[in-house]
């Protein structure tokens, strides 16, 4: 009895153990149905049509608000690692001062930049000095003549 019941609970730490190393998979930015926006006509659609197809744009152009994105991204997380990309699908629309489709553009993960914004180092201009350097470098360089006015 003794023997299941330790084989059993070994068996159910080692399921949880493994389960926390379990790819996790996230949806991140618009639902985007390709065929559907395959569908989008230049100088057929306009902004409304557009917005009834695929919804509100994920953003708007900063210095050109006449023209629309669309991002939507999958990543894939495997226990405490950092999320990484899988697929991703940005779609910029275009549109003329009158509010009609002038341009359709896909764009997959291959136009993504990668960045890395933890690099863990700091550049610094002039001398490389280690721990110890810094810690002791200054015993002895100061003034030790005594204290002024004694």
């Amino acid at each position: 009895m003794k023997l299941g019941l330790l084989k059993g609970s070994t068996a159910a730490i080692a399921a949880l153990l493994l389960a926390g190393c379990a790819a996790v998979n996230a949806h991140k930015g618009a639902v985007i149905d390709i065929p559907l926006a395959n569908s989008i006509q230049p100088g057929v659609d306009n902004k409304a049509s557009v917005e009834k197809l695929l919804g509100r744009p994920t953003f708007t152009g900063q210095f050109a608000p006449d023209e629309w994105y669309y991002v939507a991204r999958d990543t894939r997380q495997v226990a405490f690692r950092n999320p990484r990309v899988w697929w991703q699908t940005t779609l910029l629309i275009k549109f003329d001062k009158a509010g009609n489709v002038t341009s359709l553009q896909h764009a997959g993960k291959e136009l993504a930049m990668n960045l890395d914004p933890t690099s863990r180092t700091t550049p610094t201009m002039g001398r490389k000095r280690s721990f110890f350097q810094d810690l002791f470098g200054g015993i002895g360089s100061a003034n030790s003549g005594g204290i002024p006015g004694r």
